[in-house]
């Protein structure tokens, strides 16, 4: 190529003057855009080579450029460009790419006379259709698909195929970093139920079903978007533990089996109104082997679980999670999800559980997907569907590898595509993003048109971070965001001094009293915070990520040094009298301020996540973990005899949420009702919330975060009842009062 090059540039070079390449973008498949610098210069077709060969018909001079005209260019090549004594350039080809567009409908369609077949794939060469004989069998046949104009490869079959699964079979040109393997059938990126194979390919087969459920009338729950109280849970954590006494651990229909300690009947206990699990599409279970190169070049050194627990690497974004069907497993080598029981047993837990008025909202992961998994998107085209570099390699900004470049056309359409899944098949009534700040902000505004089509009241917040942090960027569009500031400024970002929060008698990072005005107040853009309004607002102090709000005030009250082995398991579970006046400090501010509340599984006991022994050659078994993604075992499961050690911490929360959802005031006040009292110490807030309506009291908050000084207050006049407290009890007072170092208390106006 380069050595026919060098003479063609010979034959001009004696009236060439040297100029540069700048850029060559392919605009479609017969038109090239360069734009050049040097001196100006007339261009003639012969001075243009494209390599493949494609011949050059004419040429147009542009605004600050060329338009290089061709004979059609092939959809599977990707070409070079060179222009006399340019070095040769690769076509860029996203402006192309992004002008591929259709509303033909993609993946599996039945009907009870036909089934038809379509898959997006516009760069190669061939797809196949592979059909098994059933979702278990190794028999199968294979047909070719034929592709239309915009890239979209189809194919019907005048009969029903129920009961049958297919994969695709992708062949293609590779080029550079890029590879099409066509020995491995993928899984059809709109499949909505896959078989699976227990190895970190998570090799998959999607399953042709009908669908068959009843809802008997279920619809979404329509709570408002101010009041509510999510419970942030792990499927199987919550009922996978011995101590739970469910009969079906992990799995969906064990989360709503009665007769338990955990699952839905713990969620009633606590008076929750919504649950947010994490992740429920079909994502790669198992990574790499440790130690171990695989295949694709990579060594697993820093995971020795090779598990992927909590599900942040998705695999199939219409797909239900197979490992938690009645006949998941993740036993080495085995299939599972072959029967399609992880739609069904899923539809009937979300009815379940909206049978008892708690919405469900689902964690999705639109921003990557796993590096390990044959994922289909990853093998039909990663130019098209992924961020990469200069040199093809896929960005990482998520910090998980494979970041999914949502601003494509098609790539939004699954987006929106999979978002409508989800509420119309499954009637999920809200979504959380994962990494949010990595969709674009189109692509989410988008979502958000076209989930309230659906259901005006869907709920939608995002992670507000991830390449950037954008909390006032979302609520600029209409969503929701989980409200960080207020979690760091009430606890801290780390268990070191610099980095404690309120409770630790500290402000964190440059807070003052008045972030603690602005967090009760809702965090709203009038007061300096991110939110147009409080429905926009998902105040919490502990999620999934990091650790515990009990291991953090464990290690940053020095009752536990880091790396320190735990011999005593009950006795470090068991909260002291001071780890107790901090949690419940902690939570009566979270569930005072303004705006809906996360607290994360287990938040209501302080659980620890100490790393138990398995099998696994793990150095740090018995020490705090605050990244415990890996670990489907003991470390992560709710153990509710532990709970049993701090129901007193249990109960408060329990009254504070019956708070939250029975007053308004603790979600509808505006800023001008509610009243703060001023303090001569800074670590202490006074302030009334006064009653949303007539037939509604007045309530007073009274907190001193001060560890050192107690401090007093003057209250408004009348009598107040002391609903709430985490120290000193006491009943009904008047006039002024006396709050205690760490004390917090709600009132409520009697008289």
């Amino acid at each position: 190529m380069y050595s026919e090059q060098s003479e063609h540039q010979g034959s001009h070079s004696h009236n060439a003057p040297h100029f540069s390449l700048f850029s060559a973008d392919q605009i479609n498949l017969t038109t090239i855009f360069v734009r050049v610098s040097g001196a100006p210069f007339q261009l003639a077709t012969d001075h243009i080579r494209l390599f493949p060969d494609v011949t050059v018909t004419a040429i147009d001079p542009a605004y600050d450029g060329y338009l290089i005209i061709t004979e059609p260019q092939r959809w599977d090549e990707n070409y070079e460009i060179s222009i006399l004594n340019c070095e040769p350039r690769l076509l860029n080809q996203d402006e192309w790419l992004n002008t591929l567009y259709s509303d033909k409908p993609l993946g599996c369609h039945l009907s009870e006379v036909q089934t038809s077949f379509g898959v997006f794939a516009p760069r190669v060469s061939l797809v196949r259709l592979v059909l098994f004989d059933s979702p278990e069998s190794e028999n199968y046949s294979e047909f070719d698909m034929i592709r239309d104009e915009n890239g979209v490869w189809e194919l019907t079959f005048p009969q029903n195929l129920s009961g049958k699964a297919y994969g695709y079979r992708i062949i293609g040109k590779p080029h550079r970093s890029e590879w099409f393997n066509p020995d491995i059938i993928i899984a059809d990126p709109y499949g909505k139920a896959s078989t699976s194979m227990n190895t970190y390919h998570h090799s998959s087969r999607t399953l042709i079903l009908e669908n068959e459920f009843n809802w008997m009338g279920d619809t979404w729950v329509n709570h408002s978007q101010q009041e509510l109280v999510i419970y942030e849970a792990h499927l199987r954590d919550m009922t996978a533990h011995s101590s739970s006494g469910c009969s079906a651990p992990g799995t969906y229909l064990g989360f709503v089996e009665e007769n338990q300690r955990g699952g839905l009947p713990h969620l009633r206990k606590m008076g929750v109104n919504a649950v947010e699990f994490l992740p429920l599409m079909e994502f790669g279970n198992i990574e790499l082997p440790y130690h171990k190169q695989a295949d694709n070049g990579l060594m697993n050194t820093w995971n020795p679980y090779s598990r992927n627990h909590w599900g942040y690497m998705t695999s199939g974004f219409f797909a239900p999670e197979n490992y938690y069907a009645s006949e998941g497993n993740l036993n080495p080598g085995q299939r599972i999800g072959t029967s399609g029981k992880q739609v069904t047993e899923l539809k009937q837990m979300i009815k379940t559980l909206h049978d008892n008025n708690i919405a469900v909202i689902m964690d999705v992961v639109y921003n990557h997907v796993s590096q390990y998994d044959n994922n289909a998107l990853k093998l039909i085209d990663k130019k098209y569907y992924f961020r990469l570099d200069e040199f093809f390699n896929p960005l990482s900004e998520s910090g998980c590898g494979n970041d999914f470049k949502t601003e494509r056309p098609m790539a939004r359409r699954l987006i929106l595509d999979s978002i409508r899944h989800w509420m119309k098949e499954y009637h999920i009534d809200g979504f959380r993003f994962d990494l949010a700040q990595l969709i674009d902000k189109e692509t989410c505004s988008q979502i958000l048109h076209e989930a309230r089509k659906i259901n005006p009241n869907v709920f939608l917040v995002a992670e507000p971070w991830g390449g950037g942090y954008d909390p006032n960027g979302f609520a600029d569009i209409g969503w929701a965001s989980w409200n960080d500031q207020i979690r760091n400024g009430l606890k801290g970002y780390h268990p070191h001094d610099e980095n404690k929060g309120f409770i630790f008698g500290r402000f964190f990072n440059h807070q003052d009293y008045f972030s603690l005005v602005r967090f009760i107040r809702g965090s709203l853009r009038q007061d300096g915070g991110p939110f147009h309004k409080t429905s926009q607002n998902v105040n919490y102090i502990e999620s999934h990520d990091d650790h515990t709000l009990g291991d953090f005030i464990r290690l940053a009250s020095g009752k536990i040094k880091p790396g320190q082995k735990i011999d005593d398991l009950e006795a470090h579970a068991t909260l002291n009298e001071f780890e107790l006046m901090l949690h419940k400090l902690a939570a009566t501010l979270l569930f005072a301020a303004q705006g809906n509340v996360l607290i994360a599984q287990g938040q209501e006991y302080g659980r620890s996540k100490v790393v138990a022994p398995t099998s696994v050659p793990d150095t740090h078994v018995g020490e705090i973990d605050h990244n415990t993604y890996e670990k489907d075992n003991d470390t992560n499961y709710i153990n509710y005899d532990l709970m049993a050690l701090n129901e007193e911490l249990v109960d408060y929360y329990r009254e504070l949420i019956a708070l939250k959802k029975n007053f308004r005031v603790f979600t509808h006040c505006s800023t001008k009702d509610i009243n703060f009292f001023p303090s001569l110490n800074t670590l202490a807030l006074f302030f009334e919330l006064e009653g949303y309506s007539f037939d509604e009291p007045n309530f007073f908050v009274a907190v001193n975060g001060n560890q050192r000084h107690p401090t007093e207050c003057h209250l408004p006049d009348g009598l107040w009842e002391v609903v709430l407290t985490n120290g000193e009890k006491r009943d009904v007072v008047q006039g002024k009062i006396s709050i205690h170092q760490s004390e917090a208390l709600i009132l409520m106006k009697i008289d």
